[in-house]
């Protein structure tokens, strides 16, 4: 059974990271529509505002109650975010909400937990889950659209069922703590292993097709990151279907590497689009995103590592 202390803090930790992810999704839709499908973009948008309000209450709700290590990790903010959305917004001429940004700057950990916050974090989870059950509607209706040809939209299809799934995952998991699911460790992480291996593979073959033609070395870095998640999550798929225990030392200190490497790459490259260093068709906020996710797994790597050494 979950603790209180445990459910608070791991449910805010988790509209922390992912409650920004998705209303930043709804942006990526919003701004990729054309014309013709207005309606789309404005839903899009009340998604955005829902997910941002979601977003903000969780942080008035966090403060002195998260853990010091997600504050440290880099994957609630990082140190461009805030300037990645001044530019986003300079770029598209969407109002993006930067207090939110400058809130979770302020945000400090510590232990208040109390029966009335466990009763409000339960009220934000139930909202969660309706505003996950909005979401994963649009975007499958959107990807059923443009996989038919009745849409075009200029996000690849990929990225809209990556989208999609990401998701999936936040409501699978909002899920399991409103439920306090009895979770299976070992499970647990070869499957989220081959999850975000996917996602960062993903997120380097996105990278290379969002590239100018000219950027010949930096196309080239991400091409090679895509190969090495690929063998990555193949690996995590099949150790998750054997429950090969043996193995998940070796493969999360593989996934730990790459994703420390490739963590680095993405900051150099966001650091590059806000210094107008790198020619690409990247929003600078679809960068810092991607960074964020690299960050997110890394810190879910490190708590694997340490269930590895003594399963």
């Amino acid at each position: 059974m979950l603790s209180r202390t445990d459910y608070i803090r791991q449910s805010l930790e988790l509209h922390l990271f992912f409650g920004r992810i998705m209303k930043e999704h709804a942006f990526f839709l919003q701004t990729a529509f054309t014309p013709r499908d207005d309606k789309s973009a404005k839903r899009a948008d009340e998604l955005r505002m829902a997910f941002s309000e979601l977003l903000e209450d969780s942080v008035s709700l966090a403060n002195g109650v998260i853990s010091r290590e997600a504050i440290a990790s880099g994957e609630i903010i990082t140190q461009y975010t805030l300037d990645a959305e001044r530019l986003t917004e300079f770029y598209t001429g969407v109002e993006l909400n930067t207090k939110i940004t400058q809130a979770e700057k302020g945000l400090s950990p510590g232990n208040e937990f109390s029966p009335h916050l466990e009763r409000r974090v339960f009220a934000i989870n139930r909202r969660a889950l309706s505003l996950l059950d909005a979401i994963i509607h649009f975007k499958t209706s959107i990807l059923n659209d443009v996989m038919s040809c009745r849409m075009f939209t200029l996000n690849y299809p990929l990225l809209i069922d990556h989208i999609l799934r990401e998701a999936k995952l936040y409501r699978r998991m909002v899920h399991r703590l409103q439920t306090r699911e009895h979770i299976n460790i070992q499970r647990e992480i070869f499957e989220q292993e081959a999850f975000w291996n996917q996602i960062m593979a993903e997120h380097a073959k996105f990278i290379r097709g969002l590239l100018d033609p000219t950027e010949e070395e930096l196309f080239d870095i991400a091409d090679k990151f895509g190969r090495e998640f690929d063998k990555l999550t193949f690996d995590a798929k099949e150790a998750a279907e054997r429950t090969m225990t043996a193995d998940c030392a070796r493969l999360t200190e593989d996934s730990l590497q790459a994703t420390m490497d490739i963590r680095d790459f993405k900051a150099q490259g966001t650091e590059g689009l806000l210094e107008c260093k790198i020619k690409s068709i990247i929003i600078p906020l679809l960068a810092d995103h991607t960074l964020r996710e690299a960050n997110h797994f890394l810190k879910l790597l490190k708590k694997f590592r340490h269930q590895c050494r003594y399963d």
